[in-house]
């Protein structure tokens, strides 16, 4: 689809990194809507700001990049941060403020926002986002949703969560292939269409209307900073399906055709997540830290 759009509905940090003495701008959500844009997909982000030094350099960054924030909240006090370095070429984090202002104010949807976000073809989210209450009414809007579980889910929050979503992206890395199966299979058991198991280095699975697809990893040869890896590969993942799509949907087609689709986004997403292992932070954008350095 031409014109498809992306809405990245939550988190917002600045990444501090003690080891370099610098701070990105990142965050899932905002990740989302950086990668999106490099893979030629319009973005918008609806977030909670503070009011500090982390707050504006998010809300600069994203109007360099073009991202439409009109629907953003913002609150006194201070945004969402988190204290990384870098052991090698892998990012540490060593704490966060868990979000700043974002854990202690409610999105409160109006009716105007709930009409804007009718305008995008997915609505992309997270376990850091304090969005939980709210799937119910984002899953009113017809958009579908894409949440990403990272490593931290329960079989309770699968409850609670995957009956609202059509995509689900669960980082694995850590489990057996037996319990990534399993995982896998318990979010799709409440009628999640796609769902995604990541392994790190070791590739990715995609487990769609019953069906298991296996994409190897792309070595990168010039990893400089891991910051951002999963979020590149999903959101290139969402972009590739939609822009392969002729209606906006992310499934669509004979099933030779959504399988088709699913391998080339799964191949996308792999090829770009190791591109952007090259970039400073999550997408760059670096600049001196400000503001506070403890948690």
């Amino acid at each position: 689809m031409k014109d498809a759009k992306i809405i990245a509905i939550g988190d917002n940090v600045c990444d501090k990194y003690l080891s370099r003495g610098k701070m990105y701008p990142g965050g899932q959500c905002v990740n989302t809507c950086a990668y999106a844009g490099m893979n030629g997909v319009a973005s918008a982000y609806l977030g909670k700001f503070g009011t500090d030094e982390v707050s504006a350099c998010v809300q600069e960054t994203l109007d360099t990049m073009q991202v439409d924030r009109s629907h953003c909240r913002q609150y006194p006090g201070d945004n969402g941060f988190a204290l990384v370095t870098l052991k090698g070429n892998d990012r540490v984090f060593l704490g966060s403020n868990k979000g700043g202002i974002a854990k202690e104010h409610a999105f409160d949807f109006t009716a105007e926002d709930l009409e804007y976000i009718k305008g995008f073809q997915v609505i992309y989210t997270n376990l850091n986002s304090y969005i939980e209450e709210d799937l119910p009414q984002l899953e009113a809007t017809g958009v579908p949703i894409a949440y990403d579980f990272s490593t931290r889910w329960t079989d309770e929050y699968l409850a609670k969560v995957c009956p609202h979503i059509q995509v689900a992206l669960l980082s694995c890395a850590h489990l057996t292939a037996q319990q990534r199966e399993e995982e896998m299979m318990k979010a799709a058991s409440y009628g999640v269409p796609i769902v995604l198991g990541t392994i790190g280095e070791d590739g990715s699975y995609a487990l769609v209307n019953g069906r298991f697809f296996f994409a190897n990893a792309v070595h990168a040869d010039d990893v400089i900073d891991t910051m951002g890896a999963g979020d590149s590969y999903f959101a290139t993942f969402l972009c590739s399906l939609l822009k392969s799509s002729k209606t906006g949907k992310l499934l669509e087609g004979t099933d030779s055709e959504m399988a088709a689709s699913i391998k080339k986004a799964m191949n996308d997403g792999a090829v770009f997540a190791a591109h952007v292992c090259a970039m400073e932070g999550a997408f760059g954008y670096g600049t001196p830290i400000l503001g506070k350095t403890e948690v």
